[in-house]
């Protein structure tokens, strides 16, 4: 048996563990339920067996098709998104919609090879502005906009 397209190989084989673990654990910790009264691990066992069954296509055809080669992986781009998430998680409850949107995403605009102060200063704004309008103001959610000692 030879691979011929690591990269399918290696993405096939995540979306059978992933598809695995999420079918077995719905399985095992939710009521599954019948097709015509499905139960609450009825749809992510379902998914999981899916996504598995497509793992195991995409793992089939590595085998059989020639493909690319795994390119080196980058981890600091990966971190750099990761904290950026952390960071507005972190910063929604105590400093606002405002802070914790735009430290989104200038520590993930970090993570890209092209950084560019201006850019990602208005992409800053446009997220602050539609987050605003969508969140706040369409959605009604209670997000503060500012820290509570500005307000």
């Amino acid at each position: 048996m030879r691979i011929k397209s690591p990269k399918d190989f290696w993405a096939g084989l995540m979306f059978i563990g992933f598809g695995l673990f999420f079918a077995v654990w719905a399985a095992t910790f939710y009521r599954l339920g019948t097709s015509l009264r499905m139960g609450p691990a009825y749809f992510p066992t379902v998914l999981g067996a899916l996504l598995a069954a497509i793992g195991l296509a995409i793992l089939l055809g590595s085998l059989a098709v020639k493909g690319e080669k795994i390119a080196s992986f980058h981890f600091r781009p990966l971190l750099l998104v990761l904290g950026g998430c952390v960071a507005y998680g972190y910063l929604m409850g105590p400093a606002g919609l405002i802070a914790a949107t735009s430290a989104l995403v200038l520590i993930s605009a970090m993570g890209g090879h092209e950084f560019n102060w201006r850019e990602v200063a208005i992409l800053a704004v446009a997220m602050i502005v539609f987050s605003v309008l969508v969140f706040v103001k369409g959605l009604s959610l209670p997000f503060p906009l500012w820290p509570a000692m500005v307000q």
